[in-house]
């Protein structure tokens, strides 16, 4: 079994505050808005949908107009301990960096959708809040201590697709840059969006000082406008579950055509 490195009731507790908390949910908003825009690309109906976890929440702008039995569930994603081939669509989103088995997750995902079902993800990847990390790193000093958990890169979350079990599968990533007048207004989006720290572990006093020192290096860090620009990297998942009718890859040389060939200003070659 892989190690907990996330506590999983202090994840839970996180998301559980953030549906109690008014902040605009920008980071979901913008989650939803481009599952849903992936989703209307796919050229078939579902029937059964898994939401699992917040963005339940977002169901109407993910299915505008979808006649369909959707279930919700905020369970952890590698316990979902469910009869296998139910849904022909999952939808997971926000959460999966935070998984403590993320390829025993996407194989749980894969083995409850039936032949043919397709699972969309998401997850925040490799270099999301990178500079709040940096300015506590700094604010901390020799004694510093993780704040911001260990996050997938884009290749690494597509291996994962792969051994998972997924046809078809593609991880694509966008990187969202967002400037702050204050630290504070991170940590408050973080909040907001329920996927804070959730580290397994002890807290350590961070000092009386640590406030000031934070707002010391925001500050030697800012523009001529006070604004220093922080990061999110939305890493989209998405896979089907395999199929005896699922049409295949072409296997690589199988093409009949050059690029060379039809591309405006190719000088091709033999």
């Amino acid at each position: 079994m892989p190690p907990e490195i996330f506590d999983r009731k202090r994840r839970r507790a996180l998301q559980e505050r953030a549906q109690m908390r008014s902040g605009d949910m920008f980071l979901w908003n913008t989650i939803a808005k481009e599952m849903g825009e992936r989703l209307a690309l796919v050229t078939r109906t579902f029937d059964h949908i898994l939401f699992i976890g917040p963005i339940a929440r977002w169901q109407a702008q993910i299915l505008p107009g979808m006649a369909a039995s959707v279930r919700h569930i905020s369970a952890d994603e590698d316990r979902l301990n469910m009869a296998p081939g139910q849904f022909d669509l999952v939808i997971s989103a926000g959460t999966l960096d935070s998984v403590n088995d993320v390829p025993g997750a996407l194989i749980q995902i894969r083995r409850v959708l039936k032949p043919d079902g397709l699972f969309l993800g998401h997850m925040f990847g490799a270099g999301t809040l990178a500079m709040l990390k940096s300015i506590m790193m700094f604010a901390q000093g020799e004694k510093a201590s993780a704040h911001v958990h260990p996050q997938i890169d884009l290749r690494n979350a597509a291996d994962l697709l792969a051994r998972a079990g997924f046809a078809l599968p593609v991880a694509d990533q966008d990187v969202m840059s967002v400037r702050y007048r204050s630290w504070r207004s991170i940590v408050r989006d973080v909040r907001d969006a329920g996927v804070g720290n959730a580290l397994a572990g002890p807290r350590c006093f961070l000092g009386r000082t640590f406030l000031a020192r934070m707002d010391d290096e925001w500050e030697s860090r800012s523009d001529d406008r006070g604004k220093v620009t922080e990061y999110f990297s939305h890493i989209y998942l998405s896979g089907w579950a395999p199929s005896p009718d699922q049409r295949k890859p072409l296997r690589p040389g199988s093409g009949q055509v050059s690029l060379t060939a039809i591309l405006p200003g190719s000088t091709g070659g033999q």
